[in-house]
C-alpha cells in the first residue's frame, strides 16, 4: 500500500501549465528520486505538496485519506540550509521543538544525540557563519529529523556544496532511510546522486512536467559507479536530458 498518492496534480502560472494531471505515488520506506531539467517544475511540485503555494487541480492522499497538503506529515529540507544566523547550531536544530511547544529538556537530549550521529559534536554552540557549508547542511538535516515526520521531502539539499563534501553527505542521506526509517522523496538534477541513493528514479520532462520513465534500482547500497548496469542507466538518462535541452533551445 502506498503512503503518498498524488493524482492529477496541476499548476498553472501566467497561463502556462507547469505540470498538468501529474501522478505520483510513494511507498512506505521508499527512497524515490525525481530527476529532470532545470525549470521543469520539480520545486513547484514540492511547494504545492507542502502548501507553500496552492495547486490548481488534483488530489493529495495520505494512506488513502485526502489532504489539502502534507504539512503535518512531511518535513521539507530545501536547497538552502535556511539556518537563522542569530541562533547557534543547536538552537537552530531545536526550532521544530520550540514551535511545537515540546518538552525542551527531552528534545535537547534528542538533538544532541543527532549531533553525535551526524558528526557535529563540539559545534553545538557555534553560529552558522562559523562553520562550513557542509556542516550547516548537517545541522539542517538534524532540524529536519527533529520534526519527526514519516516522510521527508528533499529539494536538492546538496546542490550548493563542493563535490567532495557532497559525496560525504550523500551517505548521511542514506541514513534517513536505513537508520531513521524515513520515507524519502527527493529532487535532484544530478543523475549520479539519484542512482547512488534511490530505490526508484523518475525521469521528468520539461514543462509541462510529466514522468517520462521510471527506473527501479535493486542494487544494494551503498552503491558505486563500477556497476555496468548503473553506468548504462546514467548514459541513457543523460542522453534523454540532453535531448530535452536541445528541444527547448529549438
Amino acid at each position: 500500500m502506498d503512503m503518498l498518492q498524488i493524482s492529477g496534480a496541476t499548476k498553472i502560472y501566467n497561463g502556462q501549465a507547469i505540470f498538468s494531471n501529474f501522478d505520483l505515488s510513494v511507498a512506505p520506506g521508499q527512497f524515490k528520486v525525481l530527476v529532470g531539467p532545470s525549470g521543469c517544475g520539480k520545486s513547484t511540485l514540492f511547494d504545492g505538496l507542502t502548501g507553500v503555494m496552492g495547486l490548481d487541480g488534483g488530489k493529495i492522499s495520505w494512506n488513502h485519506e485526502p489532504l489539502a497538503h502534507l504539512g503535518r506529515h512531511a518535513a521539507y529540507m530545501q536547497q538552502k540550509d535556511l539556518l537563522l544566523p542569530w541562533f547557534s547550531l543547536l538552537d537552530n536544530s531545536l526550532l521544530p521543538a520550540k514551535t511545537g511547544k515540546q518538552d525542551m529538556i527531552r528534545m535537547t537530549a534528542v538533538a544532541r544525540k543527532l549531533f553525535v550521529r551526524l558528526g557535529l559534536t563540539g559545534y553545538e554552540s557555534h553560529y552558522p557563519h562559523e562553520v562550513s557549508g557542509g556542516m550547516r547542511q548537517r545541522c539542517a538535516l538534524v532540524r529536519t529529523l527533529m520534526f519527526n515526520r514519516d516522510l521527508i521531502l528533499l529539494d536538492e539539499p546538496l546542490s550548493a556544496l563542493d563535490a567532495i563534501t557532497r559525496r560525504r553527505l550523500q551517505s548521511l542521506l542514506l541514513l534517513l532511510q536505513t537508520e531513521f526509517k524515513k520515507t524519502i522523496l527527493m529532487i535532484t538534477h544530478d543523475i549520479e546522486e539519484a542512482l547512488l541513493l534511490a530505490d526508484e528514479v523518475c525521469l521528468l520532462s520539461p514543462q509541462p512536467m510529466v514522468i517520462k520513465e521510471r527506473f527501479s534500482l535493486k542494487q544494494p547500497k551503498p552503491r558505486y559507479f563500477n556497476n555496468p548496469d548503473l553506468l548504462k542507466i546514467k548514459e541513457y538518462m543523460l542522453a534523454q536530458l540532453e535531448g530535452d535541452v536541445t528541444c527547448e533551445a529549438g
